[in-house]
């Protein structure tokens, strides 16, 4: 609760001006590892006092993201507050947290296609080190895949990169708008995230973007993490709205975060196809 109650007061202090804003904007984007604040403090003044606001400030963090971009060749606090830009922007106007996901998805894609031209040279050192790997340990793989193993190696960072991106601007967003919520509208976000559902075109929509990638022959990975995505974010809601219906106790979800870690894939393509069936069959 400690760390909850930090962020709660720095929620509190970003929102006494502009100033502060900014300075905390600024400040945590250019220090590593804090850029996902940074973001999270631009969405709170995106979602609160609106998009222009949101912009003056959003420039704060935008100019040592970029110094992290373009001279530390790391694209991540870039990627990450133009994606809780791009959603805190959506919810705020629409409200609908599909539209802002589905926004999230496309940005997703945008910038897998984009990090290979941008950063070729970051993208060469992964898949070597990749390609060395697999080499030295999964000499099998390797051997099965032959010249192909560089592609899948190369695709599987592009994708792995710019889903983190999307995961961690989803969590970021999440984050300003639990503490709009807890500043101003006590339980709001609960309620909200309880009841997150996505209608059933954006449900086949989705679906039919994971399945089409292999066989229009892109990559296949990218696709399936930006399309997967807002359907995986949806079970979660799903699975958190039914332990609120029901009234269950919070070990129930700890039980199932635990199931989450230790069975990975299995459980979430599992969660995927129980938010598709949801997004028709409205099971809460």
């Amino acid at each position: 609760n400690t760390g909850l109650g930090t962020m709660r007061a720095l929620a509190q202090y970003v929102m006494r001006g502009p100033f502060q804003a900014g300075g905390v904007a600024a400040v945590t984007t250019a220090v590593p590892l804090l850029f996902w604040i940074g973001a999270a403090v631009v969405g709170l003044v995106i979602l609160r006092l609106g998009i222009s606001q949101g912009l003056n400030i959003g420039l704060w963090a935008l100019l040592p993201a970029l110094g992290w971009s373009i001279f530390g060749q790391d694209p991540t606090a870039l990627a990450v507050l133009l994606q809780v830009m791009l959603m805190a922007s959506l919810i705020r106007t629409t409200q609908s947290w599909e539209k802002a996901l589905l926004a999230g998805s496309f940005l997703a894609i945008v910038t897998g296609l984009m990090l290979p031209v941008v950063y070729p040279g970051l993208l060469d050192d992964l898949v070597q080190a990749g390609v060395s790997f697999y080499q030295q340990y999964n000499a099998e793989i390797a051997q099965s895949l032959g010249d192909d193993l560089d592609m899948v190696i190369r695709d599987t960072m592009n994708a792995s990169m710019a889903g983190t991106y999307l995961a961690t601007g989803v969590g970021m967003t999440m984050l300003a708008r639990s503490w709009q919520a807890g500043l101003y509208n006590p339980g709001g976000f609960r309620k909200e995230f309880h009841s997150l559902r996505l209608s059933a075109p954006i449900a086949v929509l989705c679906a039919v973007t994971m399945v089409v990638g292999p066989i229009l022959g892109l990559n296949s990975m990218l696709l399936a993490w930006a399309a997967g995505t807002p359907l995986f974010l949806a079970s979660l809601a799903l699975v958190h709205g039914v332990v609120g219906l029901k009234k269950l106790s919070g070990n129930w979800l700890a039980m199932f975060y635990v199931a989450l870690i230790l069975l990975g894939p299995s459980l979430m393509i599992l969660l995927v196809v129980l938010a598709f069936v949801d997004s028709w069959l409205d099971i809460r």
